[in-house]
């Protein structure tokens, strides 16, 4: 069964009417006249495919490359297309099994396949993967605009390299007036469809990424500086073989946007397009996905280094490099900056369900819709600007919240198949996602703890 063979529209219709709160409730009603969205008709098919792809798009991408360092361009490639043919099997058994139970949010499946406690546990992961997300995104700003300073050594932000060193592009001030006035604007809207346009803007930007990435690569290609790629992983021992396992984590969540994907349909103006949406969106972002994979590991070769950001802190040698290298960093920063209200919308209506799980909708409550986004802005600039050790804390419960939203929630309910519409062929992809998903988070986990006690271990050595 596919994502199209999924309830017919008569059913859609019945369900957005529907007045009453319970826990299956969407947090976004679907009133169109009470709440004053008469004049919202729905969500079209190329807003839906944006704000899906920006949802899938967001920091990982820059982690890429370095996997086809270990994986070799043909290892690479094929895992990242494989990875997104699961995880569109993935929502395909969240959007069924949807219809089946009537729900129309990602809580409410939960809470029809396990109950109460299924809900909570998907709500608490939510909000751990997204402040976790959210505050290395503005960590990642911060570092490209300002700088940062590691192991004594200070790397200047485009800022400081543009303007000098000034109060006015400290770390602090900018990310307090980005926060001030990017994302508490964006943050407002009440309505994912109208992030639809800084969505395709923040795709844009990181096509902006990949094409300076390619026309650099293409330049030293033809000036012969570049050598041909390893095509096949180097497995020269054991040490070299379970490296091989090290690039998993980053490739079983490159995909993540589990967690939007009801929103998105709920707002559709034509519910049987969402299939449409998410198999264009995946093949948008798999596309962007291999060719930066390919032509950044093509440009750095095996000086690829884990986030390939950093290798565009260095001299391209070649012309205009430094203005290339500012291009990079800025376009990717401004991505991360519209990437960051899509990420936030449903960590918002996560925590208000879980604060206030027998409460009307919370679009419907202005104090309550301010409140709450004020606390979580609040929350993630404080936690980016001034707990240091945080972001050490998100490399572990961030990659099990994440394969959890991911692959074990999806695969949990499709072996629970509380309304026997599972097959044979879905419950053996639901256990194959659940093993990978648990030998993903216990290599992720194993290597942040090596790396963290090695980092730590370091100067008094």
């Amino acid at each position: 069964m596919t994502i199209g063979d999924i309830a017919p529209k008569k059913e859609r219709k019945s369900r957005r009417s529907k007045h009453v709160v319970d826990e299956k409730a969407p947090l976004l009603p679907r009133m169109e006249s009470d709440v004053g969205f008469d004049e919202f008709n729905g969500a079209s098919f190329t807003g839906a495919v944006f704000n899906l792809s920006t949802t899938i798009i967001g920091a990982g991408i820059m982690a890429l490359p370095a996997t086809m360092k270990v994986m070799g361009l043909v290892g690479g490639i094929f895992m990242i297309i494989f990875m997104a043919f699961l995880t569109e099997a993935s929502i395909e058994f969240l959007l069924r099994f949807s219809r089946a139970g009537k729900t129309t949010s990602y809580g409410g499946l939960m809470g029809d396949a396990f109950g109460k406690y299924g809900r909570v546990a998907l709500q608490v992961a939510v909000l751990v993967n997204n402040i976790g997300v959210l505050i290395v995104y503005m960590i990642i700003i911060g570092d490209v605009l300002s700088g940062t300073s590691s192991s004594g050594v200070h790397h200047a932000g485009v800022l400081e390299g543009w303007f000098g060193d000034h109060w006015w592009n400290g770390r602090t001030f900018v990310l307090l007036v980005t926060t001030l006035g990017v994302f508490s604007p964006l943050a407002c809207f009440k309505r994912i469809d109208s992030l639809s346009f800084t969505s395709a803007l923040s795709v844009a930007l990181a096509v902006v990424f990949l094409v300076i990435t390619v026309g650099i690569a293409v330049f030293k290609l033809i000036g012969g500086s570049i050598m041909m790629p390893r095509l096949l992983p180097d497995v020269t021992d054991l040490t070299s073989f379970w490296k091989l396992f090290t690039v998993v984590p980053v490739l079983v969540t490159a995909y993540i946007c589990h967690y939007n994907v009801h929103s998105i349909d709920n707002e559709l103006e034509d519910s049987t397009q969402i299939k449409g949406v998410v198999r264009s969106a995946i093949a948008l972002c798999s596309s962007v996905y291999v060719m930066t994979s390919i032509f950044g590991f093509l440009l750095f070769g095996d000086g690829t280094l884990d986030d390939v950001l950093a290798n565009f802190d260095t001299d391209l040698g070649i012309p205009f490099g430094s203005l290339l290298n500012d291009a990079v960093r800025v376009s990717y920063a401004a991505h991360l900056m519209l990437v960051f209200p899509i990420v936030f919308y449903p960590l918002r209506l996560n925590l208000d369900g879980l604060l206030f799980p027998s409460a009307r909708p919370l679009v419907l409550s202005n104090m309550r819709f301010a409140l709450v986004t004020t606390g979580l802005i609040s929350l993630i600039f404080l936690g980016a600007n001034f707990i240091p050790s945080i972001w050490d804390a998100f490399q572990f419960t961030g990659a099990t919240a994440a394969v959890c939203l991911g692959f074990i929630f999806p695969a949990a309910i499709t072996l629970r198949d509380r309304h026997n519409i599972a097959t044979k062929k879905d419950k053996i992809i639901g256990i194959f996602m659940i093993v990978l998903a648990i030998f993903s988070n216990l290599v992720a986990i194993y290597s942040d703890a090596y790396a963290l006690v090695k980092k730590n271990s370091g100067p008094r050595a």
